[in-house]
């Protein structure tokens, strides 16, 4: 059974992949959402929220300007925020007669949010120069990428980031963050914050500070995934830990707000197929943190458990049922404990689901070899959602798989979603949290959050774990339900 009705945000209209880039200011309690509409790019769009999960679209933000203005043919990334006693939103500008090839960067002003005007004078648009930066006039691609303005006030003085292109090195590997510093009435451009001569551009960077330690992170096309470096100062050197993929693939253009508990957010938009020009989705956001070496830790947004409600502990759920009779099956029921397991081939142990939206957390323990994980939205003959766990390698990803009636040559459907790393227990003990809300799946593993994704492929009715040659127990399992998705396009559907 196919879920298509219950989608998030995505600024649908005519395409479902109609929103672009995003940024999120906070102001009196109201989440505003900013995000370009692609693929014509012509328009900024505006929604708000007062969760950060459910948006609701209200006057567009931001228009391309008209014949012979310098962003006359496309409007591509901004940055919005809040400047003394007004609104600034920093944007991306494309001119018709360059045919796009010079991106430059704009100002638009507010008091409100909601009604913009552009103030294109005195220090805007501002361009890329040398002798740091590609120009006109020196660059290898024949078009510029000077875009994705972000600013932040250091010591009393504005700078801004962008994506930009180092004038030097390899010409696939010149993508930097740019920095600009604003005197009273002009741009120093100085060298770049970060240059990691491996990428392209290094889309929708920022900078952020979180318990006294510096964080950019940016978006990389050659792998859709979110990438951040660290620094003592905000002017210092960045570096890199062992392991630097904050978000993993096919979330993009990820930058952070503050949230109304004071909690620092990073949101993104998901490109459901894991590729760049694909149906996109605005995600619930995650929340920040550091462990004691500084390395960012991605959480799960505390207003989960502000919603939940109708807790079902494991004692409580539905009667289990394996769905293949494998003979070589079995499984014990205890005090808030399952023990099951498979010699031979594949056994699914399933219930009922509770509700359509939920939070399923518990421990799973892992006696001896073998596959094994966690299973959702499966039908009778095992078609759904499975979450591998890899507790020799310390590898989790989820696939969708089954039964495909459309070709009797494959009569299955097999996809890897999207995949990720998380750290071994020798014990083989994990403490997991799914949540399963409209399309979105997210998965923490001891409170880290490792999958994060959109996908349309099944709503069926069990969940439950699967094994084959392993035996697995889940301990202090329970389940809490969600109120159901609240979106505009709802009974567009």
């Amino acid at each position: 059974m196919q879920n298509i009705q219950r989608s998030f945000y995505s600024g649908s209209g005519f395409s479902d992949w109609e929103i672009g880039d995003v940024t999120i200011i906070l102001h009196n309690g109201i989440y505003h959402l900013f995000h370009l509409i692609i693929p014509n790019h012509d328009y900024i769009a505006h929604a708000v929220s007062n969760d950060c999960i459910s948006w609701k679209r209200v006057k567009n933000a931001l228009f391309v300007g008209d014949p012979g203005e310098w962003d006359d043919d496309m409007l591509w990334t901004m940055h919005v925020c809040k400047v003394g006693e007004r609104f600034e939103m920093y944007y991306t500008g494309l001119q018709r007669k360059l045919r796009g090839t010079n991106s430059m960067i704009g100002l638009a002003v507010s008091y409100d949010l909601y009604n913009w005007e552009k103030k294109n004078q005195g220090i805007f648009p501002i361009e890329s120069k040398g002798p740091y930066y590609e120009s006109m006039e020196d660059s290898p691609r024949k078009w510029l990428s000077f875009r994705d303005p972000f600013r932040i006030e250091h010591e009393n003085t504005p700078y801004y980031l962008v994506c930009a292109r180092s004038a030097q090195g390899p010409v696939s590997r010149r993508g930097c963050i740019g920095l600009l510093k604003q005197e009273t009435d002009s741009i120093q451009y100085l060298k770049p914050l970060h240059m990691p001569m491996v990428y392209d551009d290094l889309e929708c960077p920022c900078v952020f500070e979180l318990n006294g330690r510096y964080y950019a992170i940016a978006s990389i096309r050659e792998d859709v995934k979110v990438r951040y470096w660290f620094s003592d100062t905000f002017l210092g050197e960045y570096h890199a830990f062992h392991a630097n993929v904050l978000l993993p693939q096919g979330n993009y253009a990820a930058r952070v707000v503050e949230s109304i508990n004071g909690k620092t957010l990073i949101y993104s938009f998901f490109y459901t197929s894991g590729l760049i020009n694909s149906h996109r989705v605005f995600l619930p956001p995650k929340q920040l943190d550091t462990d004691e070496k500084g390395r960012l830790l991605l959480k799960s947004f505390d207003h989960w458990e502000d919603i939940a409600y109708d807790v079902f502990d494991q004692n409580h759920f539905n009667k289990v049922y394996c769905l293949f009779n494998n003979a070589t099956a079995s499984y014990t029921i205890e005090d808030n404990r399952w023990v099951v397991g498979s010699r031979s081939g594949y056994e699914i142990f399933v219930v009922e689901k509770p509700a359509d939206d939920f939070i399923w957390e518990g421990v799973l323990s892992v006696e001896g070899m073998g596959k094994l994980g966690l299973v959702t939205d499966m039908d009778e003959e095992g078609s759904g959602y499975y979450y591998s766990f890899d507790v020799v390698n310390g590898h989790i990803e989820v696939r969708a798989w089954g039964f495909n009636e459309a070709d009797i040559r494959s009569n299955f459907n097999f996809k890897v979603l999207q995949d990720n790393r998380f750290t071994i227990n020798p014990r083989y003990t994990y403490h997991f949290k799914l949540i399963r809300f409209g399309n979105y799946i997210e998965l923490a593993i001891d409170g880290l959050v490792k999958l994060t994704l959109i996908d349309y492929s099944y709503n069926n009715h069990f969940i439950g774990l699967y094994s084959a040659s392993s035996v697995v127990s889940l301990n202090n399992s329970f389940i809490k339900k969600l109120p159901p998705l609240e979106d505009e396009y709802i009974s567009n559907a």
